[in-house]
């Protein structure tokens, strides 16, 4: 596949997601209460076999999943990715029986996953995680807090990042599946502006043992830049999608809405607006698409690939959203129309999986790095 172009039977792909999140996810998203996970349209996910999709597909076609779903749906494309981002290390790292347990059932839809890194002390500084994992008989006991979890506290299995090393930064972490059920794990729902579940959990020395590692010990954060670097495209993606969703509502407005004794479409600033709405989408998934391809080709440049396409695409939704909005005046700000929802939703991205602020640095130190070799 050329970078820049997709072939007619992946079009199609998109064009089929597009409608079965209108068909069959939609609806169920819409009976969702915000600020929860809803177990309907995850398992709808399952059964439609696209939970299984995260774990068998490249990084090309996550973003094509992603993008699609969130040109519909931006709830059904969250609980998506979700499961993909709480799931992908248990996939990629867990044991065997680790797998077993978990696995099959997210794929179904019947369990729900969530990937605890950020705390209340240690977002953009990821390495300056303080969850305690005292070594104990059996392993390891967890003591400390998360926040910012989506999916908690609600999920059934997590995908922990815990400090087993003090004083190591970034080398003393290990991630480690922890069943929701275990002794001492407790939490709380967050109310959020951004309409899916976050919440916060507390860790009372909370049993761990070898089994539940994930990966090796002490190189937890191996696994979590992994993942992110696999899931930093698809949120580009996911921005992609709901910019594409304001572009076309405004395509659709400012032909039908007069003003002036004429339609909207006709007064030379809309138009170039809309122009440049288009461009910058397009430039937008353009660079998320060549992160993906990167990654499934295994380049050497995938950190800073990865962060570029999801700096552009999700500053880009947002500034495409914002003026979506204003040439869609007061009544995109009415409660239940799609641009107050996607204006709610566009601001999230710019702050989790990495801030746009940690992206630039990870762009500025992999330039320099390249540079010196």
């Amino acid at each position: 596949m050329g970078t820049f172009s997709l072939e007619p039977e992946q079009l199609a792909w998109c064009a089929e997601l597009r409608a079965l999140a209108a068909e069959r996810l939609a609806p169920l998203a819409e009976k969702g209460e915000p600020g929860r996970v809803n177990r309907p349209l995850v398992a709808e996910l399952g059964q439609l076999g696209l939970l299984d999709r995260l774990f068998t597909s490249g990084a090309l076609d996550l973003c094509l999943l992603r993008e699609s779903l969130a040109q519909v749906s931006t709830e059904a494309e969250t609980a998506l990715a979700l499961q993909g981002l709480g799931a992908h290390p248990i996939h990629a790292h867990g044991g065997p029986a680790v797998r077993e347990r978990w696995i099959p059932e997210v794929r179904a839809g019947r369990a729900v996953a969530a990937f605890a890194l950020s705390e209340p002390g240690a977002g953009s500084d990821a390495a300056a995680l303080s969850l305690a994992a005292e070594g104990d008989a059996d392993g390891w006991r967890l003591t400390g807090e998360k926040c910012w979890i989506s999916n908690a506290p609600e999920a059934d299995v997590y995908t922990v990042f815990a400090r087993t090393t003090p004083d190591a930064g970034a080398r003393g972490v290990t991630a480690f599946a922890v069943p929701a059920d275990r002794p001492g794990l407790t939490g709380e729902p967050l109310d959020m502006l951004s309409p899916h579940p976050i919440g916060a959990l507390a860790f009372d020395g909370v049993p761990v043992t070898r089994d539940d590692v994930l990966g090796e010990v002490d190189a937890g954060f191996r696994v979590a830049m992994g993942t992110l670097n696999l899931f930093r495209p698809s949120v580009g993606a996911f921005a992609v999608g709901m910019a594409q969703a304001a572009l076309d509502a405004t395509l659709t407005h400012t032909s039908q809405r007069e003003a002036f004794g004429a339609p909207l479409k006709n007064l030379q600033t809309v138009a170039h607006q809309v122009a440049d709405m288009s461009v910058r989408v397009e430039s937008a998934r353009l660079m998320v698409y060549a992160a993906a391809s990167a990654y499934d080709e295994g380049a050497t440049d995938v950190p800073r690939r990865a962060a570029a396409a999801k700096l552009l695409a999700t500053e880009t939704a947002q500034q495409v959203v914002d003026t979506a909005v204003q040439l869609h005046g007061a009544r995109a700000l009415r409660r239940g129309h799609v641009l107050e929802h996607l204006y709610r939703e566009v601001r999230a991205p710019r702050i989790y999986e990495g801030a746009t602020e940690v992206q630039q640095a990870i762009i500025a130190r992999e330039l320099y790095k390249e540079a010196a070799q």
